[in-house]
This record gives C-alpha cells, structure tokens and sequence, in this order.
C-alpha cells in the first residue's frame, strides 16, 4: 500500500469512529532527533513506536513511550517471562501492522484484524491531553486526544496494558 492509500484509510478510520484529528505535513522523519525539530510547534505529546517479538517469534508488541523517554527492554522481558525481545523484521512489520520501518504506529493496528498484536502504552501518556503519531507513512503527523486514543484501542480490541518504560533499579 502506498503513503496516499495508508493515510487515507487510517483518516477513514479515524472519521469513521468519530475522532477529531490534526494532521501536519513534513518531510520523511526517520528519526525521533529528526523529528523534534518539526515537532516543536505541534500542540501534543509526540510518540516513539516500537514493534517487538519475542524469541520464538509467535507474539508481537507494540511499544508506545513518549518521543524522549528512553525504553529499558530488559523489564519488559522479565514482565512477560517470554524470553529475549527483538525488534520485529520489516516482514513481520508489514505482515501484522502493514507498514515498514520509519512508519510504526498506533495506526498499524487497522492492519491488524487478528488482533494479534499487544499494546504496551507508556504510563506517562495518561497525562496527556494530546498525542501524536504519524498515520502509517512518516511523511506527516496526526494529532488526537488521548481519550481518543483509548477510544481507538478499545475499537481495534488488541490487547493494551500500561509500563513504565525506564523502571527505578532495585
């Protein structure tokens, strides 16, 4: 699927179910670095997307942590007691989110429709009013509110918890 098409049917999506939406043009950003500079003037709390297996390959999560947070695996892998993660391959990208590297996001889940992807949302977004994420192509940004992100999760029906992504060492 093109940039056009994926756009278009996460905005379909996002009208579909009633959620307002702002959405800002930029050029490829291919990095959080990157991105800060055209982000900055963008009213939301900006989300880096993270797409991970676990070793033997048969489940999938989604990362969500907010744009400068830094993210600690190791206590992801010993909350799930399911080994080694790994940054899932570009084929398992476009397989379960239907996107490529660079374009990873919360929009991927309406490629998803065995809802087999779980969703890890970082604790500090609850704080949010608004956030933001690119709509399956890294060529723009959409702005929405985290009610409607929620609302949009409990839609798609993947499973969703919270983490803390950078836990305290004991």
């Amino acid at each position: 699927m093109n940039r056009e098409a994926n756009r278009k049917k996460v905005l379909e999506y996002l009208e579909h179910l009633d959620i307002p939406y702002e959405i800002y043009e930029h050029p490829p950003l291919d990095t959080i670095e990157i991105a800060l500079d055209y982000w900055k003037d963008i009213d939301a709390t900006h989300c880096k997307n993270l797409f991970f297996r676990n070793h033997k390959g048969n489940r999938h999560y989604l990362v969500i942590i907010k744009d400068t947070t830094p993210f600690e695996i190791h206590s992801l892998e010993k909350m799930l007691h399911q080994g080694k993660l790994s940054f899932a391959s570009e084929k398992r990208m476009i397989k379960y989110l239907g996107v490529k590297p660079g374009s990873v996001s919360l929009f991927g889940l309406i490629n998803d429709s065995e809802h087999h992807v779980y969703v890890f949302l970082d604790e500090q977004l609850k704080k949010a009013e608004k956030v933001s994420f690119h709509p399956n192509d890294n060529t723009a940004s959409v702005v929405i509110r985290f009610f409607d992100l929620m609302k949009f999760l409990k839609e798609r029906q993947n499973g969703f918890g919270f983490i803390n992504p950078t836990p305290e060492n004991n």
